[in-house]
């Protein structure tokens, strides 16, 4: 065996062994970094927003809708169930973009637990604003200025 045949094929198979290496380096260094568990990512500060705006809506709902009843204050509860309504769906809208935008799993950093959790809670003061403003339109007149 000459030496030039043996540095051929020690040279194709340096070269065969890098074109078969490079797909998997370029595979390595696109995956991204797994988040830590307490790393606040875009993902998880959005769904942690959206979660909140829920959480706003749904106390204002339950207030609203006591108020509603005649338990507590004296309006009818109608400004907090608009208030809920908008506060929950604006929760929902967000939670539901954090869940369509996320690329994996829980644990992963998109937070998609915390949108699946703002989406639950934002339908909640939704339903709680809903019936507070059936029940203010129900039990009230209007007590507005320009009312007689």
């Amino acid at each position: 065996m000459s030496v030039r045949f043996v540095l051929a094929v020690a040279g194709a198979t340096l070269i065969e062994g890098f074109e078969l290496a490079a797909p998997a380096a370029a595979h390595v260094l696109v995956q991204p970094d797994p988040a830590s568990a307490y790393a606040l990512t875009t993902g998880r500060l959005w769904s942690l927003v959206a979660a909140l705006l829920g959480l706003a809506g749904v106390v204002v709902g339950g207030l609203a809708l006591a108020r509603s009843a005649g338990r507590i204050g004296t309006g009818n509860g109608r400004r907090g169930a608009i208030v809920a309504l908008v506060a929950g769906l604006a929760g929902a809208v967000v939670g539901g973009l954090v869940v369509a935008a996320a690329d994996g799993g829980p644990g992963t950093g998109y937070g998609i637990v915390g949108g699946y959790v703002a989406l639950v809670v934002g339908l909640i003061a939704m339903v709680l604003g809903g019936l507070a403003l059936a029940r203010s339109r129900r039990t009230g007149a209007p007590t507005g200025p320009g009312t007689a």
